[in-house]
């Protein structure tokens, strides 16, 4: 029997005693109290009290663990013919510097942050960005109209959240707004602008409204 048919026989059989085995391949901040808390069931949650960084787990920790110079993430497009590769000490360097630009926009943990790109490798480090600082993200397709972008920023801007706005640089300005609910206070959208290496010349990041 292979090593798969072994592993899945193990979850089915007892699924707290394999988590609790997985748990252990991943950096806590705090080890979870429980694999699995029955204690409101039929409402179960796995892995109770544990805290986790998801970006570390992700990234980080491949460089503190010698393979910084490994490949991470590998792009490579068909429509464009583009080909760039992140090794996991460039693509820490990069969502570090992205988790910066968002603190510095005021974002948070629990703030929601609205992602409007296509699929570059900026869109990634968007996303790895978010998590590291505890933001939620949310990628909206890069290739939807405003009227689809409206729905979605009003849809993840509830009263007392900010409310993050990246778009790719090569991209028009949609023209998009965030109207509060009724009885909640006015959410002003943020916005970082990210440069692709298609871009016009000159075209640069920026921090504002748009």
């Amino acid at each position: 029997m292979g090593r798969y048919t072994e592993a899945f026989r193990h979850s089915i059989d007892d699924p707290e005693g394999f988590w609790g085995g997985a748990v252990q391949g991943i950096d806590w901040y705090r080890q979870p109290a429980v694999v699995l808390d029955r204690s409101s069931a039929p409402f179960y949650r796995w892995f109770s009290g544990g805290v986790l960084n998801t970006c570390f787990n992700a990234v980080d920790r491949h460089v503190r663990d010698g393979r910084g110079d490994q490949a991470a993430l590998i792009y490579d497009s068909p429509v464009t013919g583009a080909s760039r590769t992140f090794t996991y000490r460039q693509l820490l360097d990069q969502v570090a510097r992205f988790a910066g630009v968002l603190r510095g926009l005021g974002t948070g943990p629990g703030d929601r942050v609205v992602i409007y790109m296509p699929m570059i490798p900026e869109a990634v480090i968007a996303m790895l960005a978010c998590a590291r600082i505890g933001a939620v993200h949310s990628v909206v397709f890069g290739g939807f109209a405003a009227p689809e972008l409206a729905a979605r920023i009003d849809d993840a801007a509830p009263q007392g959240h900010r409310v993050g706005f990246l778009r790719d640089r090569g991209q028009p300005d949609p023209g998009v707004h965030a109207d509060p609910g009724p009885g909640d206070r006015p959410v002003e959208p943020q916005a970082a602008i990210v440069r692709h290496p298609a871009a016009p010349p000159g075209a640069g990041s920026a921090g504002g409204r748009p």
